[in-house]
């Protein structure tokens, strides 16, 4: 950043009071840094402020980001932020005192205020979340809890998650089950095609369409509601795989018109590792069968009836709670606005390079922070080799039906000078093999 966009960034942001300061004094240096930036870019848009290095640089102090290693592959899974870090040892330390007594007895009174909290984020009714591990688990609930008979058929696609893939050809193997499998042309920023890949695949005995919110290997969003208004003017139920779009970009979760959407916490909301979220519209939840066995009725109208899972890690759980404040103090669009806007800062400057193919559209609409770069006549794995040993670039390459490229995954840490080298990285590579 110039020193004129700086001294432009501190004239709108104003400056500190004493009396502020010294509230704030015994807090850690990087807490007390970032309070202060929060205050001073009230009044800033975040479309504005996406661009603000000054501002971004303080969000990036609350990660413990190794300087040995610059991590893009943030579309697996991302680290958690200190806060949420510290919030996990302390909740374990607790539990060790008295195991018996401080999880089951005090940690556990956590879960109704922390259900509460993910409904408000969620946009729905607190009776409709249940807290589980991962978006796999929150998923395969709905798949093997849904009450299907043999020769019911399914629609969903070739790009959908494997977890999913496989648990659906298990219920085609035991049940007998129909899978219609659609292959998507991807990436596309035509809505009547999207959605009719879908919808001209639903006949008479469709009775589930399963749909990735954003699909894993380059980032492509799909028109839910738009399939899902359709599937259930057939009467056809809407399962939503929201594993990447919970928390990455804003939306409510009724507005997409499903009946069913699992998503994992540790990716976009910052939560533990092994911390998810499960979405069962209310009228539902007396249809579904748990995935583990409750004590009385399977089926009964209770959401919690999907977290028997017997003992678990209550330290992890309890730390959602942080996450979702570290999230609520960024704010949901200011993240929004700079995730796509680190996504686009990088494929603009290499999608005019000779054989480098972009496989993720630059529209808002289409697409967020994860991106899919290819270089032609070279395989996935040798640009993700060379970003690694050349440039300390942590990335993944991507084989997946006819997705071949390399997922880029920058997040809220990742500076402008981490991207300038990936763009580096790739114009070598791209030059080496022309």
């Amino acid at each position: 950043m110039s020193a004129t966009n700086r001294r432009r960034f501190l004239q709108k942001a104003g400056t500190l009071s004493a009396t502020a300061f010294f509230a704030s004094i015994a807090k850690p240096a990087w807490s007390r840094n970032l309070e202060r930036v929060l205050r001073q870019s009230e009044g800033i848009s975040p479309g504005d402020l996406a661009a603000e290095e000054d501002f971004w640089y303080y969000i990036q102090q609350s990660f413990t980001v190794s300087p040995g290693l610059i991590n893009l592959n943030n579309g697996g899974v991302s680290p958690a932020p200190i806060p949420v870090q510290e919030a996990v040892k302390r909740f374990f330390d607790y539990s060790n005192e008295a195991p018996s007594y401080y999880m089951w007895r005090i940690l556990d009174q956590g879960r109704e205020p922390l259900r509460k909290n993910l409904a408000k984020l969620a946009g729905c009714g607190a009776e409709e979340v249940a807290i589980n591990r991962n978006s796999s688990e929150g998923l395969e609930t709905v798949i093997f809890g849904l009450q299907l008979k043999p020769g019911d058929e399914v629609v969903a696609a070739r790009q959908d998650y494997p977890n999913m893939v496989n648990a659906y050809n298990q219920r085609q193997k035991r049940d007998g089950i129909n899978m219609i499998w659609i292959n998507l042309d991807l990436p596309s920023e035509d809505e009547n095609y999207l959605a009719e890949q879908y919808i001209k695949a639903f006949t008479p005995k469709t009775k589930l369409v399963h749909i990735t919110h954003i699909i894993n290997w380059n980032g492509q969003i799909l028109p839910v509601r738009k399939i899902a208004d359709e599937a259930h003017k057939r009467g056809i139920e809407v399962i939503v795989d929201g594993a990447h779009s919970f928390a990455h970009f804003s939306f409510k979760v009724p507005d997409l018109g499903c009946d069913y959407f699992a998503s994992s916490l540790h990716k976009w909301l910052y939560a533990p590792i092994g911390s998810g979220m499960l979405y069962v519209k209310k009228e539902k939840i007396k249809t579904i069968y748990p995935l583990f066995a409750t004590s009385d009725d399977p089926l009964k109208d209770d959401i919690r009836k999907f977290e028997n899972l017997g003992t678990r890690p209550f330290f992890i759980e309890q730390a959602i709670g942080n996450a979702l404040e570290f999230h609520e103090m960024i704010g949901s669009e200011r993240k929004e606005k700079r995730l796509w806007y680190l996504k686009n800062y990088w494929m603009e400057k290499v999608k005019d390079i000779p054989k480098v193919k972009i496989n993720t559209s630059l529209n808002p609409k289409w697409g967020c922070a994860i991106g899919n770069v290819g270089i032609e006549g070279k395989k996935p794995a040798e640009l993700e080799a060379f970003l690694f040993d050349k440039y300390k670039i942590h990335t993944v390459s991507i084989e997946w039906e006819n997705i071949h490229g390399v997922r880029i995954t920058p997040n809220v840490y990742t500076t402008i000078g981490n991207l300038d080298l990936l763009v580096e990285g790739i114009t070598a590579f791209a030059k080496a093999n022309g």
